[in-house]
């Protein structure tokens, strides 16, 4: 593919158009007339948090919705002939599978899992499906991975079909695809202890309702990914099968989908990840397993029962996405057959039952207990070691009470007092300057409305105070992240030894960090953004070191020909270059750590993260609620900020 110049046309704009003029000083003039602005700002609206007078209260009709639920939950046809009918299938499917993984047992369904993994992805992960399994039952965790996986296989098929049918629909309409397009984000970024209360409210405590969270929670990757495959079919192949005579749905079945397939296997692999994130989570609501386990843990500050339980988490999500990661590379690729497609299938399937059959007469359906390894009394021990030591009265350094003091004092206090005291409309300014200068008028309307939308739910303070945890987390992320990231794209070993721990704090459940980072940091808004920190650096560390290595290798080449030293090439070539992703490792910062700085209200966060467990804690509708609406909004206006919007800077660009 050859690059072709183009010359300006004179019916276009040109250097001595005035809309070009704007578009090279766009910075300057935003920032003058932002100035302009807040000088009359002063003298015609004055100071002061937001008005009283603008907000909505939404608490008694919240309220009076919650009671209606709760009082006629048992009685009314709704709930009889409709939500209890989707609460029975979700229970019976759960069990079905559940006491499919027990009849199989421990050699059945490990044995499954590695031949699947090696009629998927081939013998290596095949080798790491088995020790995964294995390593699980030796924790002591086969009956909870069991119950989690039981759970997962539902979830995941429910969030695929919902995500699968959304995806149809708006790859083939441009009008669902605008409407469904804003749907789907509110449901990303919507925290996920927000709508459980919701969800409790309507199916009650147990596994229906968190089979259902985890499907509102995981079903929007799919839907996107699958729109987005749809929507990208390569024209031509679709002008020709149309030429053919082909109908609307022979041109779906024959031609769509088969060139949607890789986004398709990507949208199962992002939903199981999703999933399986929300194991934890959900057990706060009755899913029971290995999310229980952690959340009792983080209840009781028992580290090493909330790694035992969280370690399995991690190898299933490590397993599932390598080999449906596998999958995907293998599509398309023209592998040699061996013999017919089923007969792979068939040895999975006598294999398993096999193995079942063995473990059964050789009387060992179960894991035995005496072949289990505990590992949350040395743990446990190696962690009250380090609060003995670390926690305080170290010497010059100071302990980890004292940063994390130090942190509340020097950074969070300072930043959240800065917010609360700027004038609201003087922070909607720049809220707007912020998005005028990186994006469109439209994106610097919704950034402002979103935070307006703050304020007239009434919890402005509270949402700052998020907020200045938020920016101390990323900040504190982004320093880290790309530090680590650039030495990683300039070493291969580095990036090699880096991937495995990548792997595991990737996909290391919210809730396992909160609970060594309150052991050695105390509880308080400081532990609670260490843990988001400890969570975002992962995505910004992997993002940023594949921007930097997708450079182009003839440009690097011809700066080092020409005398460039490492750092100049990186100052002047690679991070340039890099723009993109590096914003895209900005964006994903930001969401991550608003993720878990919300969550970090269990550890004494406060603000809009306790609001939310409030409510859900308490069952009150309004106040979980509108703290969630809230940080749906915080999220909308931070992602607006952060993420460049393309301009036209010229006719037919």
């Amino acid at each position: 593919m050859t690059a072709t110049v183009t010359t300006p046309r004179t019916t276009g704009l040109d250097a001595s158009t005035p809309a070009s003029s704007f578009a090279r000083h766009r910075t300057g003039v935003v920032l003058v007339g932002a100035l302009a602005l807040l000088i009359l700002g002063a003298f015609l609206i004055g100071g002061g948090t937001w008005p009283g007078s603008l907000t909505v209260d939404l608490t008694g009709p919240l309220g009076h919705v919650s009671d209606w639920i709760i009082d006629n939950r048992d009685t009314h046809p709704l709930f009889l002939y409709f939500f209890g009918h989707i609460s029975n299938a979700v229970v019976l499917s759960v069990r079905g599978v559940y006491l499919v993984l027990l009849a199989a047992g421990w050699a059945g369904v490990t044995v499954a899992a590695g031949l699947i993994a090696w009629r998927v992805a081939g013998v290596r992960l095949a080798v790491t499906a088995v020790a995964a399994f294995i390593l699980c039952a030796l924790l002591g965790m086969w009956v909870p991975t069991m119950q989690t996986l039981a759970l997962m296989v539902v979830a995941v098929l429910a969030s695929v079909i919902l995500g699968a049918l959304l995806g149809l629909a708006a790859g083939l309409s441009d009008r669902v695809f605008r409407s469904l397009r804003p749907v789907l984000d509110t449901m990303q970024v919507m925290p996920a202890f927000a709508y459980l209360l919701p969800v409790v409210l309507v199916f009650g405590i147990g596994v229906p309702a968190a089979v259902l969270a985890t499907v509102i929670y995981a079903a929007p990757p799919m839907a996107r990914l699958t729109a987005l495959g749809l929507r990208d079919a390569d024209a031509g192949v679709m002008e020709a099968a149309a030429s053919l005579g082909a109908t609307g749905r022979q041109r779906l079945l024959t031609a769509r989908l088969p060139l949607a397939r890789k986004e398709l296997l990507l949208g199962l692999n992002q939903t199981i990840m999703m999933a399986l994130s929300m194991a934890v989570i959900a057990s706060v609501i009755g899913a029971g397993g290995l999310g229980d386990r952690v959340y009792q843990a983080l209840a009781s500050v028992d580290v090493g029962a909330a790694l035992a339980a969280g370690i399995p988490i991690v190898l299933l999500a490590v397993v599932l996405d390598r080999v449906t990661a596998a999958a995907g590379n293998r599509i398309g690729t023209t592998a040699p057959q061996t013999g017919p497609a089923w007969s792979g299938w068939a040895v999975v399937a006598a294999g398993t039952v096999g193995a079942a059959v063995v473990a059964r007469l050789a009387s060992k359906p179960t894991w035995p207990d005496a072949w289990t390894v505990g590992i949350a009394e040395p743990v446990n021990e190696a962690v009250g070691w380090m609060t003995d030591h670390l926690y305080s009265g170290v010497p010059v350094i100071g302990g980890t009470a004292d940063w994390a003091a130090h942190f509340t004092t020097w950074i969070l206090d300072p930043v959240r007092d800065g917010l609360q005291w700027l004038p609201w409309w003087a922070l909607l300014l720049l809220v707007a300057v912020l998005a005028m200068v990186i994006g469109t008028w439209r994106t610097t309307l919704t950034a402002v409305l979103a935070m307006a939308a703050i304020g007239v739910l009434g919890v402005w303070d509270p949402a700052l105070n998020t907020l200045s945890q938020v920016l101390a987390g990323v900040a504190v992320t982004l320093v880290i992240g790309f530090a680590v990231g650039i030495a990683a794209s300039r070493s291969e070993r580095v990036e090699r030894l880096l991937r495995p721990v990548l792997d595991v704090f990737q996909t290391m459940p919210q809730f396992v960090y909160l609970i060594p980072v309150v052991a050695l940091f105390g509880v308080g808004r400081a532990p609670a953004v260490a843990a988001a920190v400890i969570y975002a650096l992962p995505a910004v560390v992997r993002i940023t070191t594949q921007g930097m290595n997708s450079v182009d290798p003839v440009v690097m080449e011809s700066s080092r020909s020409l005398g460039a030293t490492g750092i100049q090439q990186l100052r002047k070539v690679q991070l340039p270059l890099a723009r993109p992703a590096l914003l895209l490792a900005v964006n994903q910062g930001v969401v991550l750590v608003l993720a878990v700085v919300v969550i970090g209200g269990l550890v004494g966060g406060g603000a809009l993260g306790y609001d939310v467990v409030f409510g859900l804690a308490q069952g009150d509708l309004a106040t979980g609620l509108v703290a969630g609406a809230a940080i749906v909004c915080l999220g909308l206006m931070l992602d607006r900020v952060t993420q460049p919007t393309q301009r036209r800077t010229e006719k037919g660009a």
